[in-house]
């Protein structure tokens, strides 16, 4: 049995979201800071540059987290690797090669609360329902997810889109029914969705933080000719064709 006191009650502390085991939190004001600091403090709280966290409650569903993501935990909590035996350990060494995200995500069980590391950058909390139940990432932006969720590498549908795209070959895929958090150097509230509907999608630029596992992803020149391509004076775009969603960072 146990009571958590002035954390998520403190009046400094604000509840951004909620979504299933996840609750992302925002720090309004640090009082922690040194004289020497205030100033800084001061114009990075009114520029909306502040401390966020992920509380995960165990009780609703395991966890699974970035490596490394853990600060503190309370109650019946264990850390496990989350492997199913020698393969599946082969499988994501594989993956965490090649996407370049961390080979073993530790796997949280148990009934109590697992609060993760603070960051500065903005938490995303996605369903995959709302994406058939699949999504890919960009690189760099998984935090946790419901361990129910499977994990694999993407392929690019070509090795231009790695190459031409400034992009590597493969991307983090998740699929299934569940939630995943994401961190990302945008807030949600500069993120444009754009939904497809057998359709097609051009960025001129790695804008895309997320897409549908659904969308295939070229690059092609702008134009349709060389020469169209060099007028238009953009050359080589990204492309997501089919049916599904991509979230953008325009602002980036």
């Amino acid at each position: 049995m146990f009571h958590i006191s002035n954390f998520t009650s403190n009046d400094d502390i604000q509840v951004l979201s909620k979504l299933g085991p996840f609750t992302v939190i925002e720090y309004l004001r640090d009082l922690s800071v040194t004289p020497s600091d205030a100033q800084t403090a001061y114009f990075c709280n009114a520029m909306n540059v502040r401390k966020r966290q992920v509380i995960c409650d165990t009780s609703k569903a395991n966890v699974t987290v970035q490596a490394g993501a853990m600060q503190w935990m309370v109650g019946n909590v264990h850390a496990t690797t989350g492997l199913k035996g020698v393969g599946d350990l082969f499988g994501k060494a594989v993956r965490g090669k090649v996407t370049g995200e961390s080979a073993i995500k530790p796997e949280y069980t148990g009934e109590g609360i697992l609060v993760l590391e603070p960051t500065y950058k903005h938490l995303l909390l996605l369903d995959l329902e709302d994406w058939n139940g699949s999504i890919v990432l960009d690189d760099g932006l998984f935090l946790a997810c419901d361990s129910s969720l499977k994990h694999k590498a993407v392929m690019r549908s070509n090795l231009s889109s790695a190459v031409a795209g400034n992009e590597g070959l493969f991307n983090l895929g998740i699929v299934g029914n569940g939630v995943v958090c994401l961190e990302s150097p945008c807030p949600k509230e500069e993120l444009v969705e754009i939904s497809l509907q057998d359709d097609v999608l051009k960025i001129d630029g790695n804008m895309a933080i997320a897409w549908s596992g659904s969308l295939d992803f070229t690059v092609e020149r702008s134009g349709k000719t060389l020469i169209g391509s060099a007028a238009s004076g953009e050359g080589l775009v990204n492309v997501y064709r089919g049916t599904g969603k991509v979230l953008l960072a325009p602002v980036l």
